[in-house]
């Protein structure tokens, strides 16, 4: 019988974690000490129940974010509007 083969995990050339899409988003967001922190909770317990704290954290940090980016489309949209005006 033969040992069943085993094929190594394939590397791209790339660090695990540049140019990540979703790491780069948060980055963005000023969240991502947070976000950090669910990770960190994630691995440590494995259970979400104990990382509450953390994740309404993140959850509220990306809230302010979404809400201050919606705020500024609208003031750019009114300005657009009153220059056309």
């Amino acid at each position: 019988m033969t040992a069943p083969s085993h094929k190594p995990h394939i590397r791209t050339g790339k660090a695990e974690d540049e140019d990540d899409p979703v790491e780069l988003m948060i980055s963005k967001t000023g969240c991502a000490h947070l976000h950090y922190a669910v990770q960190e909770c994630m691995a440590e317990h494995q259970d979400w129940r104990k990382c509450q704290p953390q994740v309404q954290g993140f959850k509220e940090c990306m809230s302010s974010y979404h809400r201050s980016k919606r705020e500024e489309q609208i003031k750019i949209g009114q300005k657009i509007q009153q220059e056309q005006s």
